[in-house]
């Protein structure tokens, strides 16, 4: 009966070793808990630029307004008969104090 006792006492420990240590343990299955928890941020975070992406092609593709918009920010057109101002920031005047 001693033996059957100690028998089960040893293969009790040698199942805790790998549930612990060995392959696909407990610490293995939380690293990946937490790596599935980043990769579905970051799939989140794609999946919201995606949305953006195809919201500006469907505007690029259905109207003019969107095209005319990126030729004047991006390429800096403007339409005929239009007059372009650019307003520069003036530079502040600093006023140093000499430690005389």
């Amino acid at each position: 009966m001693r033996a059957i006792t100690v028998l089960l006492l040893v293969f009790l420990m040698l199942l805790q070793y790998r549930l612990w240590f060995g392959k696909n343990s407990v610490p293995d299955y939380l690293a990946l808990e937490q790596e599935v928890e980043r990769q579905i941020a970051d799939n989140d975070k794609l999946k919201q630029r995606n949305k953006l992406l195809y919201a500006d092609t469907d505007d690029l593709k259905s109207g003019v307004e969107a095209i005319e918009e990126r030729a004047r920010n991006e390429l800096g057109m403007i339409k005929e008969n239009e007059t372009f101002f650019r307003l520069i920031p003036s530079e502040k005047n600093t006023m140093q104090i000499d430690p005389e």
